[in-house]
């Protein structure tokens, strides 16, 4: 392509080469002498340099189309103005509507129980070239294979549900070994079995100056990290006292740990639920109900896809209810916070923990908030941006088309959080907020459990109706265990982080960039967590 002026500079011609080696014209542009002027002619210039780039596209693709003979505008346009407005000739668009029309149709229709589909896309193209199938038999070809493609990656995505959900329940081999270890030091090592606190220290087990922590778990290593990040993080531990609360197989081990892993200055007694004169049967029947009763058993121990319609559930909505049957709901060591003024009845404020949490603020200033005459001080869960964690509300828990649901709770009254609670027993002990709750599990164990299927706090939402003192979200974050998105400046903001969720810090599953924040309170020096090969 050249650009050429004439000697008098009264015309300027733009020329491209031909198939024959010669140049034809495109484009010639005269100047009348009356209005020629140097502005007009850079004027000109600027508009060309700006429209050449163009005419050199449109010339070269028309050469590569076979079209070289064609020299002027009008034939450029008539060949790519359709292209270039996004327009096809007409037999392309019947082509497409035609297709779209066999697609809309195959789409209402079953895939043929007998129609042999190809394994792969290569598979698929080369049937095509051999057997000349039509639009219609490639069209249900196609759907038939994007069909089995999806039902195979919902059988994996539930597949993997049902073995995150195993994983979650099952105890590592770590912490298996850590509690046989220590058992075994209890019955050989009198330093092990030494009394906690020593008898000089038994008072102020009681002394409601002090700040009282209640711990329930059977997990040793869990326990360690609560104390230890408390401890740490207490401005003032010399005033912290730990109540720790473990079932009748692990108390041995539970002592020996914190026997030979004193805390001091602060004071931790262990005791086991069987050492409590006040937790016998009489007292607690809906727990001997839900331990022994047959069908009960069945839903949290059974198999949770056997029978289970898979095509009609979510699989967000199958990994809730794999979370509410796991065995821990039918524990009475998750049931035991019901029962604190009871347990305990020498103190007015208690603030209960969950294993699963860790302490990262010194935490004194929750005995110093007025409660205002409630009994449980707690974060509300609806106020937040995050639908798995922060945007619960009692219609996330109950089935309000059950007729005592819906008769007596409001669907939009907004939830809290159990894991990190001060309770105010004084206030509670006025309350017959115990008789509620066992009341409520007596009416959903008639139901089968189709009034709510999440373990405790569904019912402690409850019984605590009215008696719920909101405290400032920054206190208590939840869900490190849920998703591994959470923002990591507010986890490091927050007085107390709780890996609440299947993914627990102390198993393999747990999200790796949220797991230091709860090793660094492992005392990997330790003898029984070296041999015991913790988190390696």
């Amino acid at each position: 392509m050249q650009l050429h002026f004439s000697p008098s500079m009264r015309s300027i011609t733009i020329s491209s080469s031909n198939s024959n080696g010669g140049f034809g014209e495109l484009m010639k542009i005269k100047v009348a002498a009356r209005h020629f002027s140097y502005r007009t002619l850079f004027h000109t210039i600027l508009i060309l340099a700006f429209l050449l780039p163009f005419v050199f596209i449109l010339t070269a693709v028309v050469t590569l189309e076979g079209v070289n003979k064609c020299s002027s505008f009008d034939c450029l346009g008539r060949r790519l103005g359709p292209k270039l407005l996004g327009r096809t000739d007409d037999s392309k668009q019947r082509l497409v509507k035609d297709f779209v029309k066999i697609l809309n149709q195959v789409n209402s229709e079953e895939v043929p129980a007998g129609l042999k589909l190809p394994e792969s896309y290569s598979q698929l193209v080369s049937e095509m070239k051999n057997n000349k199938y039509n639009a219609k038999e490639f069209a249900l070809m196609l759907k038939g294979m994007m069909d089995r493609s999806e039902r195979e990656i919902r059988e994996s995505k539930f597949a993997e549900l049902m073995n995150k959900h195993f994983a979650a329940s099952a105890v590592p081999k770590g912490i298996h070994c850590l509690s046989l270890r220590l058992t075994d030091e209890y019955s050989s090592n009198a330093h092990a079995r030494r009394q906690l606190p020593s008898p000089e220290l038994l008072p102020l087990l009681s002394e409601k100056l002090l700040h009282h922590f209640v711990l329930s778990t059977d997990n040793i290593l869990a326990a360690s990290v609560v104390v230890n990040s408390a401890v740490r993080s207490s401005l003032k531990p010399e005033k912290i006292v730990f109540h720790v609360i473990t079932d009748k197989k692990t108390y041995a081990g539970m002592h020996s740990w914190f026997a030979l892993n004193p805390v001091s200055p602060a004071i931790v007694e262990v005791r086991g639920i069987h050492q409590f004169d006040w937790l016998t049967r009489e007292n607690i029947p809906v727990l001997e109900a839900v331990e022994g009763h047959y069908g009960i058993r069945k839903y949290y121990h059974g198999n949770h896809v056997l029978g289970a319609n898979l095509s009609d559930t979510s699989p967000r909505s199958f990994a809730s209810k794999l979370q509410a049957r796991s065995p821990k709901y039918i524990s009475l060591l998750n049931h035991i916070r019901i029962y604190l003024p009871e347990l305990f009845p020498n103190l007015d404020k208690v603030v209960f923990l969950d294993d699963d949490v860790v302490i990262q603020r010194d935490l004194s200033p929750l005995w110093d908030i007025d409660l205002k005459g409630k009994v449980n001080g707690a974060i509300e869960t609806c106020k937040g941006d995050d639908e798995w964690v922060m945007s619960k509300r009692f219609r996330n828990y109950f089935n309000f088309s059950h007729p005592l649901i819906a008769k007596h709770l409001n669907p939009e009254e907004c939830a809290w959080a159990y894991g990190m609670n001060v309770f105010d027993l004084h206030a509670w002990r006025k309350t017959n907020i115990r008789d509620t709750y066992h009341s409520w599990l007596k009416e959903n164990l008639k139901s089968k459990l189709t009034m709510w299927k999440l373990g405790t706090l569904p019912p402690a939402l409850i019984a605590f109706k009215g008696h719920v003192h909101p405290i400032d979200p920054s206190w208590h974050m939840l869900g490190l265990g849920y998703q591994n998105k959470s923002n990591i400046e507010n986890v490091k903001k927050a007085a107390v982080i709780h890996y609440n969720g299947q993914s627990k810090p102390w198993l393999e599953l747990g999200f790796e960039h949220l797991r230091p924040f709860w090793t660094k309170y492992v005392d990997y020096s330790n003898d029984f967590i070296k041999n015991c090969h913790i988190l390696e």
